[in-house]
């Protein structure tokens, strides 16, 4: 008898593998000529006269719910927020359903609100509307699904189909913070350093890109990682992608933790961070521009997009060898986001 694991939930192969299963169910899959259930993109768009509405859902079931940079409440607002954004829209409203058991925390409770108050208020989103529903004790802690709704003029939406050959890969800064500060907790691991999630909005970010060129692709790394990013639009686009290993920003405390673990950074998860495509002439005033905002001081160019190894990641080491990044399988710390 075939079941689900808990890989099918990491944002690898076998998500797609799952996902795909589901929506070759879906007859109708789209509305008009917009971004729909087969783009298996970050978001799904309905098009009007002059602009697009944006719109993704998330549920999340993150553990622990209290975590160092955040909680549930704020990572639900943040991970819903954030898949608009990168479609290039700017979020306005959210829907939100939250599942709680009989018996949790009203402290708790009302922390979590507070968080998702907070975030929404500093980003200039409504909460408006959603659904509340109590199930038995034991049955779960928390589960807290978001709609976010976003708005982009017609034509602008940005799918992650547009990569050329050429184009340079930018990360926005450190990858894996998130992971690893829900690993500590989790695990009770001590670090030399604090380590703290990354978790927020990055529209902000994504409004400064936006204003200094066309992006053709850009994805914020959460389930699966830099990897599962790189190799979607690698095989999207049916192009290769070369990064160079050592320009991708990890700090040394990830970067330790990983090795003492044994876990690879490029695949573990990031809650305030996008990756960009753009062409190749505006890619170091790109690079320059968002380092100037706080979201993006750590930012570098990474790699670009080349006619070789079509459909494949290649890593480039320090001492000029290359390898290639696979796709994550399944996802080594399940229950992220």
């Amino acid at each position: 008898m075939r079941t689900i694991t808990l890989s099918h939930g990491s944002g690898g192969k076998l998500t797609t593998e799952l996902i795909e299963s589901i929506v070759k169910l879906f007859k109708i899959k789209s509305v008009g000529s917009g971004i729909g259930l087969d783009d298996f993109d970050d978001s799904a768009t309905i098009p009007l006269s002059d602009f697009e509405i944006v719109l993704s859902t998330d549920s999340h079931v993150v553990k622990p719910i209290f975590f160092p940079g955040g909680d549930i409440g704020k990572l639900a607002v943040c991970g819903s927020a954030n898949d608009v954004a990168v479609m290039g829209a700017k979020p306005l409203a959210i829907l939100s359903a939250v599942v709680v058991e009989e018996g949790f925390s009203m402290e708790k409770f009302e922390k979590i609100m507070a968080s998702m108050s907070e975030e929404c208020s500093n980003n200039e989103i409504a909460l408006i509307g959603g659904d509340t529903k109590v199930v038995e004790r034991g049955s779960l802690e928390i589960s807290i699904t978001t709609t976010c709704i976003g708005i982009a003029k017609k034509g602008s939406v940005v799918s992650d189909r547009g990569i050329k050959i050429g184009d340079k890969i930018i990360v926005s800064g450190y990858i894996g913070d998130h992971a690893i500060a829900l690993l500590s907790v989790r695990e009770g691991f001590e670090f030399d350093t604090e380590l703290k999630s990354d978790v927020t909005c990055v529209y902000p970010l994504v409004e400064v890109g936006m204003n200094i060129c066309r992006i053709n692709a850009m994805k914020d790394p959460t389930r699966g990682g830099l990897s599962a990013v790189l190799n979607e639009w690698a095989s999207k686009n049916n192009v290769g992608i070369i990064v160079e290993e050592e320009r991708v920003p990890i700090r040394d405390s990830v970067r330790s933790a990983c090795e003492m673990l044994g876990l690879d950074p490029f695949m573990l998860a990031s809650e305030g961070k996008v990756v960009f495509c753009v062409d190749k002439e505006y890619a170091e005033e790109f690079l320059a521009e968002i380092r100037k905002h706080e979201l993006g001081r750590n930012a570098e160019i990474i790699g670009e997009v080349t006619d070789k190894y079509k459909g494949k990641v290649v890593l480039k080491t320090s001492i000029g060898s290359e390898k290639i990044l696979n796709p994550p399988i399944s996802d080594p710390i399940p229950r992220i986001c």
